[in-house]
């Protein structure tokens, strides 16, 4: 049997008494793309900052290519080849576009020149190619989260975690964002994507995971889970009697 890419098991997360992230296992193949779904406070958010890093765990572990990895800093799973963006834009605005995706090729870049060389070309991916001189700053906010997206990208990245990267966009911009994630997909990146529009949850036409009460209470595809009394219920609350 293969090995799976990553693997999440009995993750835990508590906050005092709340319990943020409660006993999520699932794997993760290698060319995987994964919705995250759930309504608001289902630790979705929480789940990705236990893959990164970016918090500690209360119990269970991450395993990524067979190596546990649940106690490494985020800096070292970035150099693992973990990439991600987040719900409020991390970009330095007094520094160019190209700056900006300049500073994630630096993980693994250190020559000036070719970290410019990856962030011109990670910037070319997402259409921001014409736009690299420009202060980031001055970004529409599609563009803004495009960079984002680039320097995830720019990190080398083998697994890129998508934190409602389509929020606030309208139609045509989010078009564009599923057109984007499906082209980085078919190029070989395993994506986990957390996305509250379901119709672009559909759209990605692969597996989708639901959290609610950072309990995982479905697993399959978007006909199957968006179908399922429990995630009907998540999403429009209980019957009444």
């Amino acid at each position: 049997m293969t090995q799976p890419l990553l693997s999440l098991s009995g993750l835990t997360k508590r906050f005092g008494g709340l319990v943020a992230v409660n006993n999520v296992t699932f794997d993760m193949n290698k060319g995987d793309l994964i919705s995250i779904i759930g309504p608001n406070g289902a630790g979705k958010t929480t789940m990705f900052n236990l893959v990164t890093g970016q918090l500690g765990v209360t119990g269970g572990t991450v395993v990524f290519k067979g190596h546990d990895i649940t106690a490494e800093p985020p800096e070292a799973r970035a150099r693992r080849g973990f990439g991600r963006t987040f719900q409020i834009s991390k970009s330095l605005t007094s520094l160019t576009t190209l700056e900006n995706a300049m500073v994630g090729a630096f993980l693994k870049h250190r020559d000036l020149a070719a970290a410019s060389r990856k962030a011109e070309a990670v910037l070319e991916m997402v259409g921001l190619g014409a736009r690299g001189h420009v202060k980031a700053g001055e970004l529409t906010l599609s563009e803004r989260r495009r960079l984002e997206i680039a320097r995830a990208l720019a990190l080398d990245c083998e697994v890129l975690l998508l934190d409602e990267v389509m929020a606030g966009l309208n139609q045509t911009e989010v078009s564009d964002v599923i057109a984007l994630v499906r082209h980085l997909h078919r190029e070989g990146l395993t994506i986990m994507v957390i996305e509250h529009n379901l119709k672009v949850v559909r759209a990605f036409e692969s597996r989708v995971v639901v959290l609610d009460f950072g309990k995982m209470i479905a697993d399959g595809t978007p006909e199957e889970v968006l179908s399922d009394s429990k995630v009907i219920e998540a999403y429009l609350g209980r019957k009444r009697a």
